[in-house]
């Protein structure tokens, strides 16, 4: 028997240890490496990710010397989301050297690729002053910023961030979360490509989020979906590690006020006194977690015409979208229109906008800037270097408690089932919830047809978001008869479980339709003469 259950201890040990060599084999981690322009002294910044992302991981740096690779002083740990970077002084100069990144999965050692680096005698910016990172190369002699997304990422093409620097640009805003799932994969695929990208050639980066407003009418219900909308982005900076030294505040991204799309036409707009408590209670929340200011962009006559004048609003720096205004101008402003002024939180009594940046172009020439894709948003900071340093201050450093879980248990309800007819749809509004009774943050609901009874072909389904957890889900195509099958929740990011609930439906069948008149030939179309999205912009 001892035999019996040694044999057994030993297999066991066996397949763990071929379960760890396997996690190794599998694991890749990357290095990159650049002097970083700025300071009185050269800064190499070294960074990469490792794949599968797992966070707390010891990434240890190393370098060849005299033909044999050594462990540095120098370490970091894995973010979330796979990430990791160490800034350095260079102390040795003109001297080529070979580094490569280390670290341990299981009981085994991966190793990135190897790269080289000869240091510069001379700081690329030769000012020793810690301000000159944040020179004012921009138009009117501001400093220069672009904002980026997956527009700017062509075919999966990188960004040369260093010729970004050269061009002039300072800081980018990256889009880092959205309230859509598919919009927030993509923002988190290209923003960990271009974070330490970006820092590491010198520039500061940002983060916003585009918020869809939720189709809801109390005010408890909007406070409930800033609320939701807010975790995620506090869950997206919690993966990143959350800000370092060079990174701005998150931004707040509201610039539509539609929440019910009837064709293509806005069938309902959320009043303005709910989309202001919106936006206060997001940036709110974002505040006091962080213990960072964030920003809010908008345009002026969204800000004007969809919200609220209010004195907690205009305690947010505000990020201004308003082209064809020419920064180099110095008598030109955003926040005026023709007889006067927009008239919102920011208006100044002198008529003008207290605005922090503007976005003054979307027609940037974005190779100039080392950007692949055809136009590029520009972007101005209002004040000196040492106020946009001010951006900067207080480092928020998430707890295990701020990241975002996985598999949570999921509750799942419906209501307002409708059904009729085969030829009509059945319709039914879907809640999910976490174990406190908050809505879930991302994923999305469907029908599920009982297996043993399949439909083909296959029902047509919408699924169209109310507010954060909640779903409108129409079904077409259910034959006569009675069906059975489950209401199910599922999340694509692995943040929220899965859940289900059965359902029942008996539908009658369709009811005859009499012949339509043959129709008359329908007119080719007139082509629509076509715009030119830039016309009166500034082609910076």
């Amino acid at each position: 028997m001892k035999r019996i259950v040694f044999i057994i201890v030993m297999s066991l040990g066996f397949f763990s240890l071929q379960i760890i060599a396997s996690d190794a084999a599998a694991s890749k981690i990357t290095m990159s490496l650049r002097q970083t322009p700025g300071g009185a002294e050269p800064i190499v910044t070294l960074y990469g990710s490792l794949k599968p992302a797992k966070s707390g991981v010891k990434v240890s740096v190393q370098i060849q010397l005299n033909g044999k690779w050594q462990d540095t002083r120098f370490s970091s740990k894995t973010a979330r989301v796979g990430t990791w970077q160490v800034t350095a002084v260079a102390t040795a100069l003109d001297a080529k050297v070979k580094y490569r990144a280390k670290a341990k999965i299981g009981s085994k050692y991966i190793y990135s690729n190897i790269k080289s680096i000869t240091v510069k005698s001379l700081p690329e910016i030769s000012d020793a002053a810690s301000l000159a990172v944040v020179d004012q190369f921009g138009p009117g002699g501001r400093i220069h910023g672009a904002d980026i997304s997956r527009w700017q990422h062509p075919n999966d093409a990188p960004i040369d961030f260093a010729k970004m620097h050269q061009a002039g640009l300072r800081f980018v805003m990256i889009k880092a979360s959205d309230t859509r799932d598919e919009a927030d994969a993509l923002s988190l695929k290209y923003l960990i490509m271009d974070r330490s990208a970006a820092q590491a050639a010198g520039i500061y980066t940002g983060f916003y989020h585009y918020a869809v407003l939720p189709d809801v009418k109390t005010d408890e219900l909007v406070v409930i979906d800033a609320q939701t909308q807010a975790q995620k982005a506090l869950w997206r900076l919690g993966a990143l590690g959350g800000y370092n030294e060079r990174d701005l505040p998150y931004a707040l991204d509201l610039e539509n006020n539609c929440v019910r799309l009837s064709g293509k036409t806005c069938a309902r707009y959320l009043p303005k006194s709910q989309i202001t408590l919106w936006a206060k209670t997001f940036l709110k929340i974002v505040k006091e977690k962080t213990d960072r200011t964030p920003i809010i962009y908008s345009y002026p006559s969204f800000l004007e015409g969809a919200m609220v004048r209010d004195d907690e609003l205009r305690q947010y720096p505000l990020w201004l979208a308003q082209y064809a205004i020419n920064p180099a101008d110095p008598l030109a402003q955003p926040g005026l229109k023709d007889g006067g002024c927009y008239v919102h939180s920011w208006t100044t009594a002198n008529c003008s906008s207290n605005w922090t940046v503007w976005q003054y172009t979307s027609c940037g020439i974005a190779p100039k800037y080392g950007v692949p894709s055809n136009r590029l948003d520009l972007n101005v900071f209002r004040g000196t270097p040492s106020t946009f340093l001010d951006l900067i201050k207080g480092r928020w450093i998430p707890e295990v408690i701020d990241q975002m879980p996985k598999n949570e248990i999921s509750s799942l309800t419906y209501k307002n089932v409708k059904f009729s007819t085969a030829d009509k749809p059945v319709s039914l509004e879907v809640d999910v919830t976490r174990p406190d009774g908050r809505p879930v943050v991302t994923g999305t609901v469907r029908f599920y047809v009982n297996a043993l009874t399949p439909i083909n072909p296959k029902p047509t389904q919408t699924v169209v978001r109310a507010t954060s957890g909640s779903w409108k889900l129409s079904i077409k195509g259910i034959p006569a008869g009675l069906w059975t099958g489950d209401i199910g929740f599922v999340d694509a990011t692995g943040t929220h479980a899965a859940s289900k609930l059965p359902i029942e439906l008996i539908i009658g069948e369709a009811i005859p339709v009499s012949p339509s008149p043959t129709p008359k030939p329908t007119p080719a179309p007139t082509k629509k003469p076509v715009t030119d999205g830039c016309k009166n912009q500034i082609k910076n």
